[in-house]
């Protein structure tokens, strides 16, 4: 093994170590993916895709330093390694479109369409619920009665308008990516915080979506949303406790510029 690759195993080892600990955690911390989520979507995913690529490339140079003569075999653990993690993608991919259909057969049956929003179902509980279904052109948004006895009309256009960037934006792309990552890797600590952290930036997202359409309306955009969130925010991100639930509504009141009751 030549020093030059020597160099570029050590570098590739180093850039995995950091994508995979320290620099995750800083960003988790920050204050100011708040203010842009968008940029730190976008730096999750290159984190993400950066970390297991490095991952891939330093195993291939530590197999060529161990096994010089041999490089088809001292490629195997990062060939092994790469297949690992495309196969979780594709099981996480086939798994989620499966439940997609099956949640919308059911829902066909137990919904009904709302009588002015187009793609809109109405389910009849008296539970404030609001979620998106994504299938491209025909997602469609659900919305429960009690939801709907419930909210003044331009918080519940908040909350058709936040549902909607949820499908319009593709983040259940996002979402199942990072869930694929966490599933490959459970016991790596850093999948599980990435998923919970691209879980709260794309609500955070999908407000400002809702906050610029609220504000062609001529509403005070900022505290409609805060109170229609109020109403009706549910979890952000897989697997959270009640207290972290509260952290990350309170952080989307803070930035919509008004605090919780």
């Amino acid at each position: 093994m030549t020093l030059l690759e020597l160099a570029a195993a050590g570098a590739l080892i180093l850039i995995a170590v950091l994508l995979a600990w320290p620099v995750p955690i800083l960003l988790s911390r920050a204050a100011w993916p708040a203010f842009a989520p968008g940029r730190a979507l976008v730096l999750w995913q290159v984190i993400a895709v950066a970390g297991g690529f490095s991952m891939i490339g330093a195993l291939w140079l530590v197999g060529l330093a161990v096994l010089p003569e041999a490089p088809m075999l001292a490629a195997l653990p990062a060939v092994a390694l790469a297949a690992y993690l495309l196969v979780h993608l594709a099981i996480t991919v086939v798994q989620f479109e499966r439940q997609r259909r099956r949640h919308l057969e059911l829902l066909l049956l137990l919904s009904a369409p709302h009588p002015t929003q187009a793609r809109t179902r109405v389910l009849d509980d008296a539970a404030p619920v609001a979620y998106c279904l994504p299938r491209g052109v025909g997602s469609v948004t659900v919305l429960s009665q009690g939801l709907l006895d419930e909210l003044a009309p331009d918080e519940l256009a908040a909350v058709i308008a936040h549902e909607r960037a949820h499908v319009e934006q593709r983040h259940e792309v996002l979402l199942v990516a990072f869930k694929a990552w966490r599933e490959a890797l459970p016991w790596f600590p850093i999948a599980a915080r990435a998923e919970t952290e691209v879980a709260a930036l794309v609500e955070m997202r999908a407000d400002d979506s809702a906050r610029r359409s609220l504000e062609h309306s001529g509403a005070a955009s900022g505290e409609v949303l805060a109170r229609a969130i109020l109403r009706v925010a549910g979890p952000t991100g897989p697997a959270e406790h009640a207290s972290s639930r509260r952290d990350r509504h309170r952080d989307r009141f803070l930035r919509l510029g008004r605090r919780p009751a």
